[in-house]
């Protein structure tokens, strides 16, 4: 099982062991030890497919690097880095890839990321799948005429809902320092002055002021980018961020940033809700082990908390300082206000009479936390979140939940490809 986790494409493996393994009782000194399987092999991409993907990347006029999650399990991060200040290219993190190169490089192009993917003409995949994360790979997301370079481990990825131009099978690191052997020979040096680099940086410049604007709103109740600024100036920059949700989600991720690799857990390829507490636990418990000092910091969705919201019992039992940050919006994408929902009461059976979307307002969820002996916080201003988050992470020892009320109509600003969330259900 071990073997099959981390040789090829890693991934987890279930175990069934019968119950009465668990319970038996058995002498130490007749227990054998079996050795750990040896590390995974090393594969690497054939010499031919290298140069003709590095001859493809030095006549284009328009690149794009993306940077997907299979760079972050292979440890990739340090070879990308050279290959992304070598060659000057703009890159694309996928959203658990975030941090194999810092999101604060300058040749990150997250905030552009819908002008970035619609007008490159030739794109490298690193370790990542041209999934629903990533449209496909088709138009109008992506040029017509966009040119794919493929580079994975699993050769059934290659091809998959595109034909590339050029595909690299073998271990992301092993390929990436194949590609800077021969860039090495061929040099190559993107221009920063380039009309391609000047088309995203004005974009990049545009989002960024937007969501500027938005998080220094001033406004009785906060939106989604004021709560999220206020976190990300006071949280950890080393923490594991989990992140799960919709609108928290999808918001959090272009709104906190991550410097190292491995370091973010969300929803992922199947945007499986239920899951972000279970991963806070785990990586709790890893980093109790390896890192004591790193924070686990979990940032949830109210609709997302409710669905495996009891696993704070869970944190409190075995005592893991995580702090959970529940943006609360009484709703699923949108919610309604407490004079709202009476309004709505008055029409009959709220099964019938409010939105499948709408949840109880104002529900005091950080009560869960303090009922088994952690922290709860009960915000509904930036100062209140402010002197919450401080108290939070400086207690190292007690987990604490803070519960942020935003505004229930808050929402994303507007989306130039708005067709994923466009009905909100």
């Amino acid at each position: 099982a071990v073997r099959t986790s981390i040789y090829g494409r890693p991934g987890s493996c279930y175990i069934d062991i019968p119950g009465d393994f668990v319970t038996l009782q058995v002498n130490k000194s007749s227990v054998k030890y079996v050795e750990c399987c040896l590390p995974p092999p090393v594969s690497v991409a054939e010499h031919s497919a290298v140069s003709k993907a590095v001859s493809i990347i030095a006549h284009s006029k328009q690149p794009l690097l993306i940077i997907g999650k299979g760079a972050a399990y292979s440890h990739a991060e340090n070879n990308i880095r050279k290959l992304v200040d070598l060659c000057g290219i703009p890159f694309l993190p996928t959203p658990m890839a975030k941090g194999v190169v810092p999101d604060n490089h300058p040749n990150c192009v997250a905030a552009a990321r819908s002008t970035a993917l619609q007008h490159a003409d030739v794109v490298i995949l690193l370790g990542a799948r041209l999934n629903w994360i990533l449209h496909f790979g088709l138009p109008p997301r992506f040029r017509q005429d966009v040119k794919v370079i493929q580079i994975d481990i699993c050769a059934e990825e290659l091809g998959n809902n595109v034909r590339p131009a050029a595909v690299l099978l073998g271990d992301i690191n092993a390929v990436t320092k194949q590609l800077l052997e021969e860039f090495s020979n061929r040099p190559l040096k993107y221009p920063s002055n380039s009309e391609w680099w000047k088309r995203l940086r004005e974009k990049i410049m545009t989002n960024e002021e937007r969501s500027k604007g938005l998080a220094l709103q001033k406004s009785l109740t906060m939106n989604y980018y004021t709560a999220f600024h206020h976190i990300r100036e006071l949280i950890p920059k080393d923490c594991i961020l989990v992140s799960e949700g919709a609108n928290t989600m999808d918001i959090g991720r272009t709104m906190l940033p991550n410097y190292y690799p491995r370091q973010r857990l969300d929803a992922g390829t199947f945007g499986t809700m239920g899951v972000g507490l279970g991963f806070a636990v785990a990586a709790a418990m890893v980093a109790k082990d390896r890192t004591p000092e790193k924070r686990v910091v979990c940032i949830e969705g109210d609709s997302a908390f409710g669905f495996s919201g009891m696993e704070v019992e869970t944190i409190c039992r075995h005592r893991l300082p995580i702090l959970i940050i529940i943006i609360n919006n009484n709703g699923i994408y949108t919610g309604l206000d407490a004079d709202a929902w009476k309004e709505m009461l008055k029409f009959g059976d709220p099964a019938t009479c409010v939105p499948p979307v709408s949840l109880l307002p104002n529900s005091h969820y950080e009560e869960i936390m303090s009922a088994f002996g952690g922290k709860g916080y009960f915000v509904k201003t930036p100062e209140e979140l402010q002197n919450a988050l401080k108290a939070s992470i400086a207690d190292k020892q007690t987990p604490a939940l803070i519960n942020v009320m935003i505004d229930p109509q808050s929402d994303r600003k507007k989306q130039e490809f708005p067709w994923l969330t466009r009905s909100n259900l």
